[in-house]
This record gives structure tokens, C-alpha cells and sequence, in this order.
């Protein structure tokens, strides 16, 4: 056997994966979980580096080879200690033998993908990436954590690489980077690589962790903007994931030759359905000026209603927890921005503009990737949007449920149950058909709610205003009496389911979009936080019913009038507001900004002209009915 430094570095590497492979069968269950990942990284290994042990049936390199047939005893060893698994059994036993019969490259990489089908089909199932880093952000993740010793370019020609034995890898190397996989070089960032210098980066995100994965598989390939690919569909993430492009070629045989190459030096297409908010956000401003310079003012509006509403908009809760004047920064400038479009002037100034955001957009990514929201963050912003948007609702619902209890009328609220229970149901599967069937666009989404609250905050104000004349008890007993029985049986209970449904839905679809927004941004460790802080905002939500059924019920008639109607009222000008703001955002009604600035979310106060009158017209109305008493206690006594 020759000595080389090739021959030493897997040497340590071989009696590393065999102290490692001995500590495993004395473990739990958890650990042979581990093991089975441990074993797809061996026969990944027999893969990868047969080629440099065998040639033409020939060893080549005595130490090479014998890390081959030490490494296939391990996996058939292994492999017999897994009950019911005969598959496994018989092609370790293959792999064994053939590696023993020094049989070709060919046949060896068959066995191996045979068996790491196998292997995959018994491991747990892979929690895949949704997104990836911008490529700005993961070169400079990649330089601040690997180039040291892989190199600027990854070429294993780092500042350290020389001190180092064995050296590390060369990710620029094609050959063996095509059978290599993504799942491979993702288990080695995140448990590192015994018997090397290459440590575990497990304390940065799983997102931090595969963007890197796929960065450092794409080196060896380059991307041709200009080549025409029709395989994209016969490819999923998951198959480029867990297998390497020689095995992708082997396993579909109709896949054109260098696909696979040009998805591992480009995998954006693989995530194209599920970019990440401010990919979209970026894209779709770009879009929006490219089509402002070419005069196309109309798509030029779309472009930039999408950026915020596809984009921005969901994960404005995410970003509040980082930085809530970059936010409003953010958000105030996506929405005058289409007033500069609208306003037809020079392309300068809206590409400045443009240019502006992207910026922003960039700060709000740093912040929002560089590392996990802390658990703090992570539970206030679950713990937000759940009371935020669940607030409102409940208040619908809970004043129509204790006036059907006040009227004696508690057959009629199964109706109100259907209502609110219809519009759970409703919220989820539009969500899920906004998921796997159809596409629905934040502009269409935004209008949806926006008409909702509209309709909502008209009804509720007009139910307050008649509410407000039977706040007498003599009134109410008398109104009971001629025409409560009547209205309840020509259809006003539908109404009343109706009203109930249109609360809760409005809520519902946008509420699940935040909080899979805010999933992306968190590690598994951290979901029993996300799910704590929801867990309070319900328990809150629950405490809030239970004190306004309880007293409301025991109030005088009279009084308990009297405050429904304020709280009608005052949930009509809230509604309103949010309405105006909904459909400004969808581009159905044109902005108008106030002189001052400001906002105050929870009351749906924005600063332009069409939402300030809006609610004016409300608040007056509503002060009319506080002041009409006192006015006319004022003229008897003037009298």
C-alpha cells in the first residue's frame, strides 16, 4: 500500500465511522435513527470513492479498498440487527460480496442506490427547506464559517487547508460531486465530520444550515441561463435532496442529461411555489419597474400591489419582533409607491424609489436570517396575531350570542354556533385549496377581506343604531313581545349565522398564512414556544368570553342595551377602518395621505383621507346617539 495524504485522510475517517458505528449498538431507539443516517452517509462514501480503490477490476489503492470492504461490513452488520427489514439484509450481503468480487463501478453505484432507497424508506421523515438564503446572504454565511479552510471559491484551498489533515474537501470537484447529495453534505454541516477538522454547525437555523448544503452542491456545476429545460416537473425537492445526480440518472431514464447539474447550480425552481415572502417582494418590485420603464402603468401597479401583499405583508408580524421602524418604514414606502406609478412621472424617481425599498427589503432579511427569532420574539409575535386577529371576532359573536340570551331565544343560537363553526371550516379549506389547487393572490385575498369588514361594520352599525331605541326596558319588553317571534321566523336567523360567518372568516384564512409565515422563521426546538404563545392568546380569548357572557347576563336590561350598543358601534368603527385600509392595499380604492402621519393598528386608524372620513362618519353618528339623551334632559329643563 502507498502512503498519501488521500490514503491518511481516510484512514481517520474510516476508524471514526467504525468507533462510531460500535457506540451506536449499544444505544437507545433515538440513536438508531441516528444510525440509519449514519449508514446512508457510509454507503454514500462506497459511492463516491469505489472509483479511487478498484479499476477494472484491479485494486488500485490498498488502504482505499479496504475502507470499502470494512465500511459494507459495517452496513450488513448493521443491517441484520433490523427486524423485518430483508431487503436491507440482502443488499448489504450484495454490497458486501460485490465490493469483495471487485466488481465495476457501474454495478457497485446500482447496489448502493438500491440500498439507500432502502435506508431512506426507513428513516424518519426529512423535514425539507421551504426556502433558501438569498445566494448574497449564504456566499456570505459560506464565507464567514467554511472559507477558512475550503477556500474563497470552495476548492479545499482555504488559509488553513495546509495545516490541516486531511484536507478538506473540494466542492469545485464535478466528478465526484455527481454522486454526491444534498442530504449528505446537509448531515455533515450539521453534525460535522469525525476523524477532520470539519465541526458541527448545529447552532445555526436549518435553514442557514441547507442553504449551505445547496451552495456548496452547486459549485462543481455551472448554471446556463439560456438552456431550455421541459423536466421540471418530473423532478421534486425531495429527489433532489436525497439523491445524487448520477442516481437521479440511473433511477429516471428520461431525464435529459445535465437537468440535474443545472437544479443543483440553480435549485430556485424547486422553490419556486413556496419563495419566501421578501424573494417575492424583491421579485415583484423589479417586475413592476421593468414595467414602468416600458409604459405599461397598469402592470406596473399589479406588480408592486403583489410586492406587498404576496410578499411583504406576511411577515410583517416576524419582522415587528426584529424591528418595528423598519417595518413601518417598509410598508409605508411599498404603499406610496404606487402613488408615484399612478402618477405617471419620470421613470428616475420611481426607480429611485425602487431601489430605496430594495434596500430596506435587504436590512429586513438580514435580520430576519441571521440567526432564529429569539423565544421571547418568537412567543409575542404567536401571542399578537392570534389575539389581534381573533379579538374581533369573538366580539361579534359574543354580543349576538348574549342578545339572543337576553331575548329569551336560546333555541336560535345553534344558528350563531353554524355561523362562527361554518367559517373555521371555510377559512381552512381556502387555505388549503390556496395551497394545492389554485393560486389566490394577496390582492385577491386583501379584497375578500376588506368587502367582508365593509359588509360587517354596515351591519353592526345599523343593529347598534337600532339597539340604541330599545335600550328601555319597557321598550325592549314591548318590541319583544310584537315582533321578536316574527323576525326570528322570516329568515333573521340566517342573518345572524351569516353576520357570524363573515366575522370569523374575514379572520381565519390570513390569521394561518401569518403563522405559517412565522413557522419558516423558527428551529424545531422553538415550536412549543410558537404554540405556547398561541395557546395563551386562546386562553385569553377564552377568559375574555367567560367575563363578558357572565356579566352581561346578570346586567339590568336596560344597561345591558346601552353598553352592546356602544360596543357595536365602537367594533363598526374598528371594522370600517380595517376595511379601507384592506381594499387601499388591494388598489380597489386610491390612497390619499394625510399631512401627519400615523397609525394605531389595533383600532384600524391608518393616516389617509378615505379611512379618517370613514370613521368620522361613524364617530359622529355614534356621538349623536351618546349626546341625544343629555340634549334632550338639557331641553326640559330650559323649558
Amino acid at each position: 500500500m502507498t502512503f498519501s495524504m488521500r490514503s491518511f485522510k481516510r484512514k481517520f475517517i474510516y476508524i471514526f465511522f467504525v468507533i462510531g458505528y460500535l457506540i451506536s449498538t449499544q444505544t437507545s431507539a433515538s440513536s438508531d435513527t441516528e444510525g440509519l443516517r449514519q449508514l446512508l452517509q457510509l454507503t454514500e462514501y462506497i459511492s463516491v470513492d469505489y472509483a479511487s480503490a478498484i479499476s477494472n477490476g484491479k485494486i488500485i489503492d490498498q488502504g482505499e479498498y479496504q475502507e470499502m470492504l470494512d465500511f459494507s461490513n459495517i452496513i450488513a452488520e448493521r443491517a441484520v440487527r433490523e427486524p423485518g427489514e430483508q431487503a436491507m439484509i440482502t443488499l448489504s450481503k450484495s454490497l458486501l460480496c460485490a465490493i469483495q468480487a471487485k466488481k465495476t463501478l457501474v454495478e457497485i453505484q446500482a447496489l448502493t442506490s438500491e440500498l439507500k432507497n432502502v435506508l431512506l424508506k426507513n428513516s424518519p421523515q426529512l423535514s425539507l427547506p421551504t426556502s433558501l438564503l438569498s445566494v448574497s446572504r449564504v456566499k456570505q454565511l459560506f464565507q464567514n464559517n467554511c472559507a477558512s479552510c475550503h477556500g474563497v471559491t470552495g476548492k479545499g484551498d482555504g488559509e488553513l487547508a495546509r495545516q490541516l489533515s486531511p484536507q478538506p474537501t473540494n466542492f469545485n470537484e464535478r466528478t465526484r460531486a455527481l454522486d454526491r447529495s444534498i442530504l449528505g453534505l446537509y448531515d455533515v454541516v450539521t453534525g460535522g465530520l469525525d476523524g477532520t477538522a470539519m465541526p458541527s454547525f448545529n447552532h445555526l437555523t436549518a435553514k442557514q444550515r441547507w442553504s449551505l448544503a445547496f451552495y456548496t452542491g452547486s459549485l462543481a456545476f455551472v448554471f446556463d441561463e439560456k438552456r431550455q429545460e421541459n423536466n421540471a416537473l418530473d423532478l421534486s425537492l425531495a429527489d433532489l435532496v436525497q439523491y445524487s445526480p448520477n442516481e437521479l440518472y440511473r433511477a429516471k431514464t428520461d431525464l435529459e442529461k445535465g437537468f440535474v447539474e443545472q437544479l443543483r447550480a440553480n435549485p430556485e425552481e424547486l422553490f419556486s411555489a413556496t419563495k419566501a415572502p421578501l424573494t417575492i417582494a424583491r421579485d415583484q418590485l423589479k417586475k413592476a419597474l421593468a414595467a414602468y420603464k416600458n409604459n405599461d402603468v397598469k402592470l406596473a401597479q399589479q406588480f408592486a400591489v403583489s410586492a406587498y401583499l404576496d410578499g411583504f405583508e406576511l411577515i410583517e408580524n416576524n419582522l415587528d419582533a426584529y424591528d418595528s421602524s423598519l417595518r413601518k418604514m417598509i410598508e409605508f414606502n411599498l404603499l406610496g409607491l404606487r402613488n408615484e406609478i399612478n402618477n405617471k412621472e419620470g421613470s428616475v424617481d420611481v426607480a429611485v424609489s425602487v431601489s430605496a425599498v430594495l434596500l430596506q427589503i435587504e436590512q429586513a432579511e438580514f435580520l430576519l436570517n441571521d440567526s432564529a427569532i429569539s423565544d421571547t420574539a418568537l412567543f409575542s409575535a404567536s401571542f399578537i396575531i392570534l389575539l389581534r386577529e381573533g379579538l374581533e371576532a369573538l366580539l361579534v359573536v359574543l354580543v349576538l350570542f348574549t342578545i339572543l340570551v337576553r331575548s329569551n331565544k336560546k333555541e336560535a343560537i345553534k344558528y350563531l354556533h353554524f355561523g362562527w363553526a361554518a367559517a373555521l371550516i371555510a377559512g381552512g379549506l381556502t387555505w388549503l385549496v390556496a395551497q394545492k389547487l389554485v393560486t389566490i393572490s394577496g390582492a385577491s385575498r386583501e379584497t375578500m377581506e376588506g368587502v367582508a369588514a365593509l359588509l360587517a361594520a354596515i351591519v353592526l352599525f345599523y343593529v347598534g343604531f337600532w339597539m340604541h331605541s330599545k335600550t328601555q326596558a319597557d321598550q325592549w319588553q314591548r318590541y319583544v313581545q310584537q315582533n321578536i317571534n316574527k323576525s326570528l321566523k322570516s329568515g333573521a336567523l340566517w342573518g345572524i349565522s351569516g353576520l357570524a360567518f363573515i366575522a370569523v372568516y374575514r379572520e381565519v384564512f390570513e390569521t394561518v398564512l401569518f403563522y405559517q409565515s412565522l413557522l419558516t422563521q423558527t428551529n424545531p426546538s422553538q415550536q412549543f414556544v410558537l404554540f405556547s404563545g398561541f395557546g395563551a392568546a386562546a386562553a385569553m380569548l377564552v377568559v375574555v368570553a367567560w367575563l363578558m357572557i357572565k356579566y352581561s347576563i346578570k346586567l339590568p336590561i336596560a344597561r345591558f342595551f346601552s353598553i352592546t350598543t356602544y360596543l357595536l358601534l365602537a367594533l363598526s368603527f374598528i371594522l370600517a377602518g380595517k376595511a379601507i385600509t384592506a381594499l387601499q392595499e388591494a388598489a380597489i380604492i386610491s390612497i390619499t395621505r394625510f399631512p401627519i402621519d400615523f397609525h394605531f393598528a389595533w383600532l384600524g386608524i391608518n393616516s389617509t383621507w378615505q379611512g379618517i372620513t370613514t370613521q368620522a362618519f361613524i364617530l359622529f353618528f355614534s356621538s349623536a346617539l351618546f349626546f341625544k339623551p343629555w340634549l334632550k334632559k338639557t331641553s326640559r329643563v330650559d323649558e
